[in-house]
């Protein structure tokens, strides 16, 4: 879902206040950058149509971007790929808010010309990153393949010309993911078979459908964490965790209606958009999702693509940053 600014963008005046001197001082706003797909909005929905309206900085952007948002500081709090907290130094992660997912997700797709075992070349959504890795984690763990892995834009078609699988996410997979509900068939394990007419692909093949926290859950028996909020540590402070949390709640308590504005934007059924908001996403950062979490970036240190996994450090909910 991409968040309309015209109607509920973050205004950009600065806050004032009265400080000790009585004289009048200019604070900027704490500047977040929030990925703009559907399964994000109850995390800001208080942000940008709440109580908190007006309070943060807000910009929207894909979450490769969100974390170099961070990254270079043009942002103070990102929800950023989960594998980004390894890559990134100085953070702390907001406690017990993420995006996750417990079975299958239904917006991280693997699309493929062939059954997954037999790919040799794949195309790699370039707005991703911890999906990217969870990828290249289910290829060398679970389906013992080595194919040659390239970034593309997130355009089907295109991707499948180029490589014998696409991985693509967010709102563009979810799409897919509502489109072949009624012209597909089960295949083997964890495998969705559909003609490429279904998808608006001029050639009468199969394709091969993945759910890739499906396939993460199937290899570990954990859920899958996508997303953290995370912040520069000196700014991890009780009031700022207790904001993201009642945003998140807020959010949560307006399903309905985030769906229902959604649905407009996306041209999708509500019903199939408050379904995967309510079953597919899970927006929680308990001890279960941590351990998928711990060993998401074991298998990324294993094959190379972080360094040694450090531990979390966590914004302080009462006095002080809980380490882990």
């Amino acid at each position: 879902m991409v968040l309309q600014q015209n109607r509920i963008g973050a205004e950009r005046n600065p806050v004032c206040y009265t400080g000790s001197s009585s004289r009048v001082r200019t604070v900027a706003k704490l500047r977040i950058s929030i990925v703009q797909y559907l399964n994000t909005a109850p995390l800001v929905w208080s942000f940008t149509n709440g109580p908190l309206q007006g309070k943060y900085e807000l910009s929207f952007t894909v979450p490769s971007q969100c974390a170099e948002d961070l990254r270079c500081g043009r942002a103070d709090i990102a929800i950023i790929p989960a594998i980004e907290y390894q890559r990134i130094p100085g953070l702390a992660i907001l406690p017990d808010i993420a995006i996750a997912s417990k079975n299958q997700v239904r917006s991280l797709l693997i699309v493929a010309k062939k059954p997954i075992e037999q790919v040799q070349s794949f195309a790699l959504d370039s707005s991703s990153r911890s999906t990217q890795v969870l990828t290249r984690i289910l290829c060398a763990e679970k389906w013992r393949i080595a194919p040659q892995f390239f970034e593309a834009l997130p355009d089907l078609p295109e991707m499948l010309q180029q490589a014998d699988a696409a991985l693509l996410i967010g709102d563009p997979a979810l799409r897919i993911s509502i489109g072949i509900e009624k012209d597909s068939r089960p295949g083997e394990p964890g495998q969705t078979v559909c003609q490429t007419a279904t998808l608006g692909i001029p050639s009468s093949e199969l394709l091969y459908v993945y759910d890739v926290v499906g396939e993460w859950c199937a290899l570990t028996g954990l859920p899958a964490v996508l997303a953290v909020w995370a912040c520069r540590r000196e700014i991890a402070t009780p009031e700022l965790s207790a904001d993201f949390m009642a945003s998140r709640d807020f959010g949560l308590s307006r399903v309905g209606e985030i769906s229902y504005e959604a649905a407009q934007d996306l041209e999708l059924p509500q019903r199939a958009l408050e379904s995967y908001l309510r079953q597919n996403i899970d927006y929680s950062l308990g001890a279960e999702n941590r351990r998928g979490l711990e060993l998401y970036f074991h298998y990324a240190a294993k094959l190379g693509l972080i360094p040694q996994a450090g531990a979390m450090e966590w914004a302080a909910v009462k006095s002080e940053a809980v380490k882990l």
